[in-house]
Formats: structure tokens, sequence, C-alpha cells
């Protein structure tokens, strides 16, 4: 025979009414993004190379797709470094102009500003504050995703073609 406190532990004793009214957020509002299905992929692809597919699709594709990609991939990781790194020195720059403006050393980190390919720039994107929107900035300007990028809305190989174009 079970006691009142068994039955009680696992049934809700009080008022739903109540509790309803209470609950602030009846549901999660998710972050939606500006760009289209097909935006994402091109983005993606171009970041991540064959990591973003899935085995099926690197299975169908080409020899000379899979080439392009990798190549694309290699173009924007060396992209992406040498933003990190010009995002890291301006940051620096305005750090060592702040606290130590009459120092010559901070003379000499003002007057060289090069990026180094060699170097791998290793901070996040959280950490530079570098957001999505930038990533596809820099890689239209340097041609890793195509100038008209934030017009293309639906894949363009995906489209019902006419049987005899003219």
């Amino acid at each position: 025979m079970k006691t009142q406190t068994e039955n009680s532990k696992y049934q809700f004793s009080g008022s739903l009414s109540k509790y309803q009214e209470t609950s602030r957020k009846p549901y999660t509002k998710y972050e939606q993004d500006k760009y289209t299905q097909y935006q994402n992929y091109l983005y993606k692809r171009a970041l991540y190379g064959l990591k973003s597919l899935s085995k099926e699709e690197i299975d169908s594709m080409s020899e000379q797709k899979l080439k392009r990609i990798k190549r694309v991939n290699r173009k924007a990781q060396s992209v992406i470094n040498v933003y990190k790194q010009k995002i890291t020195i301006l940051y620096s720059n305005i750090l060592f102009e702040k606290f130590f403006p009459n120092s010559p050393y901070t003379e000499f980190l003002l007057n060289n500003t090069e990026t180094d390919t060699n170097f791998i720039n290793k901070l996040n994107f959280k950490d530079l504050n570098i957001h999505k929107d930038d990533i596809i900035k820099v890689f239209i300007e340097e041609g890793v995703l195509p100038k008209n990028f934030m017009e293309i809305k639906v894949n363009p190989h995906k489209l019902p073609r006419l049987k005899h174009e003219i």
C-alpha cells in the first residue's frame, strides 16, 4: 500500500492555471539567418570544404569538382587567416597606442602592419568579434564567393531546363 507522500512525489500538486500564467516564455525564439539555403551551402562549402558535404554528395561528384572545392577552401582559409591577422594588428595597435603612447616600440608596431602568410592565426571569430557578414564580405572581395552572392536565391543548376534552348 502506497502512502500519500509516495504518490505526491510523482504527481503535480498545485494549480496548473497559475503555473501557465507565471511562465514568461511560452516558446523559444531561434536566431534566423538572412541568407537562403543555397547561400549558406556556398558559404559553408567555401569555409569548411569537403567537411561540409555528406558522403553521398562527395561520392556523386566528379574528381574535377572535388579538386575545385578543395582549392576554393584553401583560398578561403588563407583569406580568413590574413583577415584575422589584420584585425589582430588593428586591436594591438589600438592597445599599444592607448597604454604606451610615447614608446619607441609602439612607433615600430604602428609603422609595421604587414601580414605574414606563413603565420597561422589561431584566434577564433568570437574573440576577434568577426561575424558571418564580415566573412562573407571578405570572401566576395577576394573572389572566394561570386560577386552576385547576395542576389543568388536558388541553385541555378537545379532549375528545370527547356528541352531546346534558343
